[in-house]
């Protein structure tokens, strides 16, 4: 007897960060496609000259490739240059999307900043840097959050909020006080709002990835993640943008009708901590 993820069929789901090709967003939209949603992806309009040697050899084109990726799946799409972080670009967003589908069911933020020269200790982090990574990560979070939790208790027929946090908000290591204290922050965020929002039937959770495939590994050798995935992680191997994937339509589901309010590692056993 197969098991089938249901309730999808339908549905309307907002996607943010979802352009990159070796992304966790573009999986988690083309999956929800697979299940049934139509999608509104976000990106933040990256120019081709950004683009890793990877996308240009196979004539990427962001969030328009990703949309094209959910059309061939039969569903709707609708790619929007998206600054997460700005709350008139949010609002304009949440009533384009009213607009178009009359409605949303599943909200997704993935959005996150790139790793860079936030990985550097407390007392040499500039403060611009720090505001760069919260902005995206937390306020960007927030955000979105807000907004479509307001149209999805106005409409009344629950829905799920998704927020991608990371397990660096639990292990908060050495290094990454601004990427993890935006992860931690995104994780007590879900809690809150997850009791809030519970008795209009609206789901919210976490997931905390660890090592993933995606095109944030590029900053250090193939060879530095192989060991450091033979280290740490039980499984042995670094997860797909898939496995990430999969837990979001879980959840997004009706046989994940009864999660709530938690931050689920999906990390081949690295942590085994909440």
């Amino acid at each position: 007897m197969s098991v089938e993820l249901t309730g999808l069929e339908g549905k309307v789901a907002v996607v943010t960060g979802a352009g990159r090709m070796r992304s966790i967003g573009r999986a988690i939209a083309v999956e929800l496609a697979r299940a049934g949603c139509d999608v509104v992806l976000t990106g933040t309009g990256r120019s081709p000259e950004r683009y890793p040697d990877d996308e240009r050899a196979a004539g990427w084109r962001d969030i328009d490739s990703v949309a094209d990726e959910v059309r061939a799946l039969g569903r709707r799409a609708t790619p929007v240059v998206l600054d997460v972080a700005d709350p008139d670009a949010v609002d304009s967003l949440a009533e384009s999307v009213h607009a178009e589908y009359g409605r949303v069911d599943v909200v997704v933020n993935n959005a996150a900043a790139a790793r860079g020269p936030d990985r550097v200790p407390v007392v040499d982090l500039p403060v611009q840097v720090w505001d760069q990574v919260i902005a995206v990560n937390l306020r960007g979070t927030f955000l979105l959050s807000r907004r479509f939790a307001r149209m999805l208790v106005a409409q009344g027929e629950g829905g799920s909020i998704i927020n991608i946090s990371s397990i660096g908000g639990k292990s908060m290591g050495a290094n990454t006080a601004a990427y993890a204290a935006s992860k931690a922050a995104v994780q007590a965020l879900t809690s809150s709002m997850a009791k809030e929002l519970g008795a209009a039937d609206i789901r919210v959770n976490a997931i905390c990835p660890g090592v993933t495939r995606t095109g944030r590994l590029d900053d250090v050798t193939p060879q530095a993640w192989q060991e450091y995935v033979a280290r740490n992680i039980p499984l042995g191997r670094a997860g797909t943008p898939t496995d990430v994937a999969m837990t979001a339509v879980f959840l997004a589901s009706d046989q994940g009708a009864w999660v709530s309010g938690q931050a689920w590692n999906v990390d081949g056993g690295q942590l085994t901590v909440r």
